[in-house]
């Protein structure tokens, strides 16, 4: 599949300017949930099932654990589901995100972001023979992929599933169709259902993913498409910053790994079409908690090599071959409803 190339670096689409009051509304966010961690509950491998986690990292008091089985990375015990939905209908770090991130960020997240997010979509639909009736995004956030995908007038009906109330009124007011609920309370009619279903950036927010899909496959017609994107759990970012990249963090309570993906899809009645790593930042994000101060490679030399000292010549390949081998830690499912 063709894509348009997307060079762009990680304060793009997170100004460093504005990123010590998202820091300080993280904190209260963190402060938010904490103060309801005697409700947390323990869970089992969201991916698997197994109940064979062994402790992986530790960050603001909330422990993740790895699979042994899958090795998903999982925070347990966790907010419940009623907690989480309390919690996000009132988070200040999404509040903040919406009033000043996405409006200072937005013509470089939409150029580079979501109109390739867009395109590899349309793509998709193309390759598998979907139809393109109608298209729902469930966590449809600021807007701009529904916005961007009416543009191309392709799909009849663009509807955006978006439960918080910021949010939600941020997508009307660029004249989407939005169902401010959550997707476990949206129902619809046989005749209502769609093509395609999307979610970008969801399912490691969630108490429990396989509920979610299950929710999502509700509203789906046989043979629809679905897609859905997701941290990896074995990207680079990842797997090289630990407890210190941004990726773990108190809101994602799911970390999948290709293979750990493929395995709940395909547990919940889809055929895996495609899983790939599209991600583009994975070393620049690296590269700028290095150049912060915050993370030393003084041991690595490689990862000097490459990040650091010789980054004009190697950083873009490096990279490249990041995307390429499933290591982003961006990741991407492309299924079809059985």
């Amino acid at each position: 599949m063709k894509t348009k190339e997307t060079t762009f670096s990680e304060n793009d689409i997170r100004p460093k300017d504005l990123l010590e009051g998202q820091k300080i509304a993280v904190m209260q966010d963190v402060g938010m949930l904490l103060s309801n961690a005697d409700k947390f509950v323990p869970v089992n491998c969201p991916a698997c099932n197994a109940n064979k986690g062994s402790k992986k990292y530790e960050k603001y008091s909330f422990t993740y654990l790895e699979c042994s089985d899958c090795k998903t990375v999982y925070t347990s015990p966790r907010p419940t589901a009623a907690l989480l939905g309390e919690f996000y209908s009132n988070s200040v770090n999404y509040a903040y995100w919406n009033k000043y991130i996405f409006p200072a960020s937005e013509s470089t997240r939409r150029q580079k972001i979501v109109v390739p997010r867009v395109d590899r979509i349309l793509d998709y639909c193309k390759k598998y023979a979907s139809p393109t009736n109608s298209i729902l995004e469930v966590g449809a956030g600021f807007g701009t992929f529904c916005e961007e995908m009416a543009s191309r007038k392709v799909f009849n009906r663009i509807v955006a599933v978006e439960p918080s109330p910021t949010l939600a009124q941020t997508c009307r007011s660029r004249g989407v169709e939005t169902i401010e609920l959550p997707i476990e309370k949206v129902a619809l009619k046989e005749d209502e259902k769609f093509d395609v279903v999307v979610n970008f950036e969801v399912i490691e927010h969630l108490f429990s993913p396989r509920d979610f899909i299950q929710q999502c496959k509700r509203q789906m017609k046989p043979g629809a498409l679905f897609v859905v994107s997701c941290p990896n759990a074995q990207g680079f970012d990842v797997i090289t910053l630990k407890e210190k990249s941004n990726t773990i963090d108190h809101e994602h309570v799911n970390y999948f790994t290709p293979h750990s993906l493929d395995l709940l899809f395909k547990a919940n009645g889809f055929e895996v079409l495609e899983v790939l790593t599209p991600g583009v930042l994975d070393a620049d994000i690296v590269r700028n908690t290095i150049l912060a101060g915050d993370f030393s490679v003084d041991d690595q030399p490689f990862l000097k090599q490459v990040l650091i000292d010789e980054w004009e010549t190697k950083g873009k390949s490096f990279q490249e071959f990041l995307t390429t081998n499933k290591l982003s830690s961006n990741l991407w499912i492309i299924a079809k409803n059985k």
